[in-house]
Formats: C-alpha cells, sequence, structure tokens
C-alpha cells in the first residue's frame, strides 16, 4: 500500500471511535433482533468505508461516479439498519457518509448529500419523540469541510504530479529532437563532403595519382570524424567550434570546386553565439554544396549576423525548407534569433541570414 493511501486510511480510522455511540447504544438493546442487525450493519459500514476512501484518486481519475454512488447507497443501508436499534445515536454514521460523499463524489452533489444531511439530523432531533440531533448536524458541517480542504489538497498534488510527468515527457522529446537535428546536420554534411571528395578522387586516379591519394587520405579522416561525431552526439557530449567550423567548410567548398569566401577568425562574435553560428555555417555550406550549383560562396560573419550566400540557381524547391533548415530554425528560437532565406537578383543566387539580439 502506498504512503498516501495509508496516510489516508490512518487519518480517517481516528474518526471511527465516534461510532463507539450507536455501538454503545445497540448494546444497550434489549431486542436482539436489532442489536445484532445494527451490529452486522456496522460490521459492513466500516470496511466499506475505509475502502471508499482508498480509492479516491480512481473515482475522479476514471470518472467512477454511478461505483462511487454505489458505495454512498451502501452506507446508507447500513445507516438504515441501525437506527432501529440504536435511535438518535446511529445519526452519528451520517457524519462518516458525509465525510465519503465529499471525498468521492462530484463537487455539487456531495454539497447536496451534506445538505440534505443537515437539514434531516436537525428535523429528527426536533421532530422524533425523544431523539437528539447530538450535536451530528453541526458535525456533519465540520467533517464536510475538513475533507473538502484534504480533497483540494490531494488535487493540487495530482495536478503537480501530472504537470512534472508532462515536464518530463516534453524533455524527452526535446532531447530526441535536439539528437535528430544534430545526427541531421552532423551526417549531412559529412556525408555531403566525403561524396565530393570521392568523386573528385575518382576523376584524379588516372591524371594525378599523388593528389588522388590525398583525397582519399581525407576520406578516410573525414569518416572517422563522422563516426566520432555521431558517436558523441548519441551521447549527449557533442560540441561544435566556429573557428574549427570556418576552417572545415573552406575545405569542403574547395574540394567541390566552389570557391570560397570565409572569414580567418570569429573573435567579433560573442561566444554564446558561436555555436548558433556554426551550425548556420554548417547548414548553409552543405547546401550551397548539394543543391545550388553555385561557383562562388561567401560568408559575412558580424557579431551579431551571419550571411552564408552563393551565386547558384536562387531560391527553388531545392531551398525549401527541409530538415536541415527546420532544425536550424529550432535552433535559431531557442537563443531567441532569426533565420531569413533570400533569394538574389533575377532569382540567381541564394542567401542564409541568422541574426541574433544585440
Amino acid at each position: 500500500m502506498d504512503r498516501a493511501r495509508f496516510g489516508r486510511l490512518l487519518g480517517a480510522g481516528v474518526w471511527l471511535f465516534f461510532l463507539t455511540n450507536p455501538v454503545s447504544a445497540l448494546l444497550d438493546q434489549d431486542d436482539l433482533v436489532q442489536r445484532y442487525v445494527g451490529l452486522a450493519a456496522l460490521a459492513v459500514f466500516v470496511p466499506v468505508y475505509l475502502h471508499a476512501l482508498s480509492r479516491i484518486p480512481q473515482f475522479h481519475i476514471h470518472r467512477q461516479y454511478v461505483v462511487a454512488w454505489t458505495y454512498v447507497a451502501v452506507l446508507l443501508s447500513c445507516f438504515a439498519l441501525v437506527v432501529p436499534g440504536a435511535g438518535d445515536q446511529a445519526m452519528t454514521c451520517l457524519v462518516f457518509v458525509c465525510a465519503v460523499s465529499v471525498a468521492i463524489l462530484p463537487q455539487w452533489q456531495a454539497l447536496g448529500m451534506v445538505i440534505a444531511a443537515f437539514a434531516g439530523i436537525t428535523a429528527a432531533g426536533q421532530c422524533v419523540d425523544g431523539w437528539s440531533a447530538h450535536g451530528n448536524n453541526f458535525a456533519v458541517l465540520l467533517a464536510a469541510a475538513a475533507v473538502y480542504s484534504f480533497r483540494l489538497a490531494w488535487q493540487r498534488q495530482a495536478r503537480l504530479v501530472r504537470a512534472e510527468r508532462d515536464l518530463s515527457e516534453l524533455a524527452v522529446e526535446e532531447e530526441r529532437a535536439r539528437i535528430a537535428r544534430d545526427l541531421h546536420d552532423i551526417l549531412g554534411h559529412s556525408l555531403t563532403v566525403i561524396t565530393v571528395k570521392a568523386e573528385l578522387a575518382g576523376r584524379l586516379i588516372a591524371t594525378d595519382p599523388e593528389r588522388a591519394a590525398r583525397e582519399i587520405d581525407d576520406l578516410q579522416r573525414l569518416s572517422r570524424d563522422a563516426l566520432a561525431d555521431v558517436r558523441s552526439t548519441a551521447s549527449g557530449i557533442r560540441g561544435i567550434s566556429l573557428p574549427g567550423e570556418i576552417a572545415s567548410s573552406r575545405m569542403a567548398l574547395e574540394s567541390a570546386g566552389i570557391e570560397p569566401v570565409l572569414p580567418t577568425v570569429a573573435d567579433d562574435v560573442p561566444s554564446r553565439w558561436r555555436e548558433l553560428f556554426a551550425w548556420t555555417l554548417r547548414e548553409g555550406v552543405t547546401n550551397v554544396i548539394r543543391h545550388s550549383g553555385a561557383t562562388r560562396c561567401e560568408v559575412e560573419l558580424r557579431a551579431d549576423r551571419i550571411r552564408v550566400s552563393d551565386d547558384g540557381r536562387g531560391a527553388g524547391p531545392a531551398h525549401d525548407d527541409g530538415s536541415g533548415l527546420e532544425g536550424l530554425r529550432q535552433r535559431a528560437r531557442l537563443a531567441g534569433a532569426t533565420v531569413t532565406t533570400t533569394a538574389g537578383p533575377d532569382d540567381r543566387g541564394f542567401s542564409l541570414t541568422v541574426t541574433v539580439p544585440a
């Protein structure tokens, strides 16, 4: 049994002491049938009462209000069986019935039960000869108020638990999305460069074997680096360097036969924006090599902006927001930056710009 349920049962069980009033009245009853029927009814009343309180979350989470009313009906039936033998002392049972009602029924239905019990006990104490309310009418109100305060606390705790679970699931989804974006960017860039170098090595084998051998050596190094990047990304320790990305982009563009116009240093870029700019450079250069058919690629790097532009085919299906650009937009949104894509004059050339807050 979980601690919350045990706490509810312990707290509810303490108050069962007040059922000694109807028990004493039943034991003093001379009519044996009424005495033992009443005691048997109380013997059923107590476990039904405790069991109902142990299942409070289930009633509300699964909206089992028909079942909840069944519990209340059983308790009222037991109360009715106690009345002939215990007389006005049996009205103590209604305090417990109201406590259960407030705990397991919808609020307005529980309120109706409390009002009915208060009115019934008060009327019985005044109208039935020899009967007294014994304060049970006000005990109903106090018990209902106490249980309702606990009910609000249970509901607040349940909302907190659900919120924590939702946040945990959201964190898992965001981490999966981050890893997917990183893998897409890493593999997209690495495989693009590997493909370009493999094609270049194939063309050079017959005319320039030495340079072809160097390109093949680069292929081996790039493959090992890509594998290391994938492993580090999957383990959550992936990092990316803007100066390193500049050097890698220059090599990739030259291998693809595209003239690189790149900055040599990144000193003007604040450290908090360098990783975002590095991802932008990687995505932009990868798209230039893959899709643009360009002969020249220029990278403009400022403290608050990076722009990757080319003189290729311009905007078109190749530059629609695929996984790479969409992943970059998500990174930029998280950093408070904006991503802009524009075509050049006469629909020639294309530029990718990421601007960060000043």
